[in-house]
């Protein structure tokens, strides 16, 4: 059976242009398509998609919608994954996402809506109960928080780096390795490496992983140490 897919922005021009880019896609089908809070509610209620491509931002209040819903249907749609579209690469947008969880979330930004295969790997790993976070989002982590000699990531190797990067961004080690063109062993190698030297749990469940490794790069929202 295809994913079903419900969306929700306040633009008609990004919501003809999300159902444009799936529309060649089989393994995906729109269900509705909502230009507000309150219709894309109750399009939920109604449809009880698989997976719900939202706005950050949308009408009435223009605030934090799109993350809103994710942490509401947690509790009342737990199968609904939620990928949370917006324009700003500020990591604290996606942080505030996983607060409730991370598995079956995902934060995107709308540059990339037009990379069919991109958005569409990223709804199936969303469905899968996975996560997924916009590499533009994890390299403003890493590289805020990477300056100054007091940072534990100056333990990490240089392909170590890589690979937590790799993991931020919601990469299972199958494609993480595909990435970087190194075995999946390597990739385990190497994680079981930055999670000693970090002193993060590797619990071994993806979204989890996601999760911790992205409250270490955010350092829980504290200041980078300094030059």
């Amino acid at each position: 059976m295809p994913i079903r897919v419900a969306i929700a922005d306040d633009s008609l021009l990004v919501r003809e242009g999300i159902v444009h880019v799936l529309a060649s896609v089989p393994e995906i089908e729109v269900v509705s398509i909502s230009g507000d809070l309150d219709d894309l509610l109750a399009a939920i209620d109604e449809q009880d998609p698989d997976v719900v491509l939202t706005d950050i931002r949308m009408p009435p209040a223009f605030e934090t919608e799109g993350i809103d819903i994710a942490n509401r249907l947690h509790t009342t749609h737990p199968r609904a994954g939620v990928i949370v579209l917006s324009q700003y690469a500020d990591p604290q947008y996606a942080l505030s996402l996983l607060e409730s969880g991370s598995a079956r979330r995902g934060y995107l930004l709308k540059e990339k809506l037009g990379n069919r295969s991109e958005l569409v790997e990223a709804i199936e790993q969303v469905a899968a109960g996975g996560s997924v976070i916009d590499p533009t989002v994890v390299e403003v982590l890493v590289d805020d928080r990477r300056h100054g000699d007091e940072s534990p990531l100056n333990r990490l190797t240089r392909r170590e780096y890589e690979v937590l990067a790799e993991v931020a961004s919601g990469k299972s080690n199958a494609a993480i390795a595909a990435t970087l063109s190194i075995s999946k062993r390597a990739v385990e190698r190497h994680i079981g490496a930055i999670f000693a030297k970090l002193e993060l749990s590797d619990e071994g469940e993806a979204s989890r992983r996601v999760q911790a490794a992205l409250a270490f790069l955010a350092d829980y929202g504290q200041p980078a140490p300094g030059p």
